[in-house]
């Protein structure tokens, strides 16, 4: 079977996400890295290409560059799929661009930082016949299948309230005047208008949605920076209804010192409840009214 042909922009030397998409990618062995704009800086788009096993004739000053010289080449030669790996601000642009030009689009979450340019994107993307996938990465897990599927079945009962919550522990301190990652995530210019809940509440608003299987429609939040200086919000909360009437929390911080990537749900309804962690995200924990708790294990 041949491989589908990938190009990637962003996701440099010094970038993390970008090697995850890569590693993702690598896990079926169907794609094929081919090309990339990976950074604006010379030594590291080239440094870059040269570890990953890229042409230098396929590595490119720019995203506009990329898209413009691969969609000149032969159709047999030149991408399928572009990964897009930026900060934030790109996301939109270079997925219109992508899509236009004819290429599908795997891009890093957030879809953009602004809701009239999502419903932009949205609009295009009804009129295309070409593919955009959003890495909602947690979404992958299987157990977190299982868990909607427990909701689903009405295993239990009618869903009356939701916990949700993503703490952090990286953005305790003063990160941004020494690493890059804090440096342009905590950026507005680059983010967006969010920071901690645009980073990691969308993966926890995300996550309640799909376990549910139903849409959040209103909310009443609050967004804190407990840092001084810093640009955008590092803690939030939200309180929560659903459109099929539960009722819950949300809670992201990136300030809750000496946590991880400790994303985890609990779900209630009139029969039982359930509770996963990604930390631990090969069990879901089941419990049924009158009965003792029971464990479910991945495979």
């Amino acid at each position: 079977m041949q491989k589908v042909r990938l190009g990637m922009i962003g996701g440099g030397e010094g970038a993390f996400i970008g090697a995850v998409h890569r590693n993702a990618f690598g896990l079926d062995g169907q794609y094929d890295l081919v090309c990339g704009a990976f950074s604006r800086d010379p030594s590291n788009n080239e440094s870059t290409a040269d570890s990953l096993g890229v042409e230098r004739s396929r590595t490119y000053a720019s995203w506009e560059d990329m898209l413009e010289k691969e969609s000149a080449l032969p159709e047999q030669q030149r991408m399928q799929v572009v990964s897009i790996v930026t900060p934030n601000h790109l996301h939109v642009p270079i997925s219109v661009a992508a899509i236009k030009a004819g290429f599908h689009v795997f891009c890093e979450k957030p879809a953009g930082v602004g809701l009239g340019e999502v419903k932009d994107l949205q609009d295009l993307l009804h009129s295309t016949d070409r593919l955009y996938g959003l890495a909602h990465t947690y979404l992958g897990y299987p157990m977190v299948w299982q868990a909607r599927h427990m909701v689903e079945s009405g295993m239990l009962g009618n869903i009356r309230k939701v916990f949700v919550e993503y703490p952090q522990g990286w953005l305790s301190a003063n990160e941004e005047t020494h690493n890059k990652q804090a440096k342009w995530r905590t950026d507005p210019s680059l983010a967006g208008g969010s920071g901690c809940m645009g980073d990691i509440g969308t993966h926890a608003f995300g996550l309640a949605e799909f376990v549910l299987d139903d849409a959040i429609t209103a909310l009443c939040g609050q967004l804190y920076t407990h840092i001084d200086d810093r640009q955008l919000d590092d803690d939030g909360a939200a309180l929560i209804k659903t459109k099929k009437g539960a009722t819950g929390v949300l809670i992201a911080s990136q300030v809750c010192a000496g946590e991880e990537n400790a994303l985890k749900i609990k779900v209630y309804g009139d029969k039982g409840g359930l509770e996963w962690h990604q930390m631990e995200p090969n069990s879901v924990v089941y419990r049924p009214i009158g009965q003792p708790y029971q464990v479910f294990r991945a495979g």
